[in-house]
């Protein structure tokens, strides 16, 4: 017996997060820890930190998504005139 996903194309995800992110996280948390071991430097692992917490999928969006989203409309696509 084989049980399908409800959206056949949506994007493989294991916990909370999405494989790629899975992926990403991994390998930068192992570079955080070796460089928190060697040289006692913490911005890697917070920042591995803050990236994790920020690709936390919940109903299909994340809040990544959402700064993305905000930043390309306010930065992007926004129209000012300017009137003297």
């Amino acid at each position: 017996m084989y049980i399908y996903p409800d959206n056949l194309r949506a994007k493989a995800t294991f916990w909370l997060w999405q494989l790629k992110d899975i992926g990403i996280i991994s390998v930068c948390g192992l570079v955080s820890i070796l460089a928190l071991t060697q040289t006692d430097f913490w911005p890697p692992v917070v920042l591995t930190g803050v990236y994790a917490v920020l690709t936390i999928r919940i109903e299909d969006t994340s809040i990544m998504d959402f700064i993305r989203y905000a930043c390309r409309y306010f930065l992007t696509r926004q129209y000012f005139e300017w009137r003297i």
